[in-house]
Formats: structure tokens, sequence, C-alpha cells
């Protein structure tokens, strides 16, 4: 029979156990929008990985020298930032041109507007843009004033978590093999073959995720400057770019690259600007219902039901960051729980 002494023993651990968990949770929510982006950064070193190795790997042939791993990572950052110019190059042109001519057809279309108005009785008589700047709400300014100073933080804070994720990720790439050894030695001996299998899984999973939205940002954009040339949209080749860089985006990439479309088309004519809408919601169907499951699918193993569950409960946990990490997510718990199914099916066979 246990004596008083353990009994308050076990009492004093259980109080200090829960005690530790719930400092440890406090710390953690604490740590959250720091922790994302480790999280973020470690994501793209899995995906990047393979590719880097790819790089790195050493030639056949004799007196070559394998190619540093810093090297190989510079070569891929490199790479996207040519990307990145030669985007910026095609879109801001004719974004700066089209938003010029948008700006010198403002007060004809505001005319235009209030004829409509007029004519329909919900306009008694017309005003001028100053006239309807100044008769603008008291607070506006105030407001537009508070809006420019969010915006500007938000941007100052989002360069910065960008360059953080470059600069961890670059790191991370460096030391995955002498992290990964250290971690590694926490592990029972028994267990840490298993542990770099469902390592390695893990990597293969996540490089298949970024090839997947690639795939998907490249049918996205064929589409989208297929259907908008055939229609006759001006600058439809920056619109399909647009489209299709945020196609990886998921739920709000494609509704942006949608809005562009018809604001665009609409300075043509409304019936291109409604032919333009259609166009791009039937696509934005066939993409969510049809492609990113069967893709993912296809290229992740993670069924379609699971994607489409991850996404939701991603967008509602973390909104726009948690459905963009949410398939990468949800195949690593993939991995991590058919490891622990297989353990528990071979243990099972032991008994038996």
């Amino acid at each position: 029979m246990p004596s008083d002494r353990d009994f308050v023993r076990r009492m004093l651990q259980t109080v200090a156990t829960v005690t530790g968990v719930a400092i440890l949770l406090a710390v953690l929510w604490a740590a959250r929008e720091a922790l994302m982006l480790v999280y973020v950064s470690a994501l793209i070193a899995m995906g990047f990985s393979p590719l880097v190795t790819l790089i790195e790997r050493p030639r056949r042939k004799a007196g070559k020298r394998r190619v540093p791993r810093w090297l190989a990572i510079l070569v891929i950052y490199a790479a996207i930032v040519a990307v990145v110019v030669f985007v910026g190059l095609l879109v801001i042109p004719p974004l700066v041109a089209q938003g010029s001519a948008l700006w010198a057809k403002l007060p004809t279309e505001f005319n235009r507007l209030q004829t409509f108005l007029i004519s329909h009785k919900l306009m008694t008589h017309r005003v001028t843009l100053e006239e309807a700047v100044q008769n603008a709400p008291s607070g506006t300014g105030g407001n537009a004033v508070g809006t420019v100073l969010v915006a500007i933080s938000s941007l100052i804070g989002g360069i910065f978590g960008l360059i953080t994720i470059l600069i961890l990720t670059f790191y991370l790439l460096i030391e995955a093999g002498p992290m990964f050894e250290y971690l590694v030695r926490f592990v029972p001996l028994g267990r840490r073959g298993d542990v770099a299998t469902v390592a390695r899984q893990a990597v293969a999973k996540v490089s298949a995720w970024l090839r997947a939205q690639f795939i998907l940002a490249g049918v996205m954009g064929t589409f989208s400057a297929i259907g908008l040339g055939l229609m006759g949209v001006p600058y439809f080749y920056v619109i399909a770019l647009i489209a299709a860089i945020g196609e990886t985006i998921p739920i709000v990439g494609p509704v942006i690259g949608g809005i562009t479309a018809v604001a665009v088309a609409i300075s043509v004519s409304p019936k291109l600007a409604l032919m333009v809408g259609i166009y791009f919601f039937v696509l934005h169907q066939l993409e969510v219902n049809i492609l990113v499951p069967k893709i993912m699918e296809r290229s992740v193993g993670v069924s379609p039901v699971a994607v489409m569950v991850a996404l939701l409960v991603g967008g509602a946990l973390w909104g726009l960051v948690g459905a963009i990490l949410a398939i990468p997510t949800a195949a690593l718990l993939s991995v991590i729980v058919e490891e622990i199914a297989a353990g528990q099916d071979a243990r099972v066979q032991r008994i038996r």
C-alpha cells in the first residue's frame, strides 16, 4: 500500500508536469509567428533538397570535384531571382500603361455611369469628381491615413519575413545532414532506421508537392492565355502570368487572376468582361474540384478528400497561410501515420 509520502510525491510530479506543459504551450503560442517562419523555411528546404542534391552530386569523370552545397543553393536562388525579375519586366510596364489609360478614361466613365443612374431615376443631378471627393464622409481622411500606415507596416513585416525565410532556408539546406545526425541521437538505436525512412519519405512528399504546384501554375497559366487570347483580351499574356503565379495561393490566388482579367476586359467592353468572368469562374471550379485534388493525389499521394479537408481546416485555423501550408502538412502527417500503422502491424504479426 503506497505511503502518504509517495502519494504527495506523485501529486507534486503531476502538478509539475501539467504546469510545465501549460508553460510550454503558452511559450509556443506566444512565439507562433516565429515558429511559422521556421516551419515555412523547413518546408521550402525539404522541397528544394532533392534539387540541391542533384546539382551538387559529384561528377563521374576523374579529377572533377563536386559542386559545393552552398553554391548549389545559390544557383537555385539566382534562378528564382531571375524568374522574378523576368516576370516583373513583363508585368509592370503593361500594368503602368493600362493604369495610365484607365486614369485618362476615368472622367468619361464616371460621366457615363452618372448618365445610367440618372436615366434610371437613381440620381437627380450630375456631380463632378471634385464634388464627389469633397462630399465624402468626414472620417475618410483619417481612415485612409490609418489604412496607409497599416499597409506600410504590413509590407515591411512581409519583406522582413521573406528575408528571414530565405536566410533560414539557406542554413537549413546547408546544415540538413549534421542537424539530422544530431537529432537522431535522441532516438533509440532500434528506431533510427525507421526515423531515417520517415525523413526520406517526408522530403520526397514535400518535394512532390512543390513540383505539383509548378504543374498547376503551368496548366492554369496556359489555359488562361489560350482562352483570353481567343477572346481578344489586351495583355492576355500578362494576365495569364498573374493567374499562374496566383495558382500557388489556394482559394485567393485564382480569384485575383480572375478579377485582374475582368478589370482589363471591362476597359474594352462590358460584354467581354462578362465573357471573361464566366470563363474564369468555370476555370476556377475545374481547378478547385478536379485539378488540385487529382494532381495532388497523383504527385503527393494524398487523397482528394484529404486535400479538400486540409484546405478547409488550414484556412480556418491560419487563414491564407494555413491554406497554403495545408497540403504539405497533410502529406507529412500521412507519412507519420503510415509509419505508426506499419509499426503496429509489425508488432501484431510478431505477437501472432
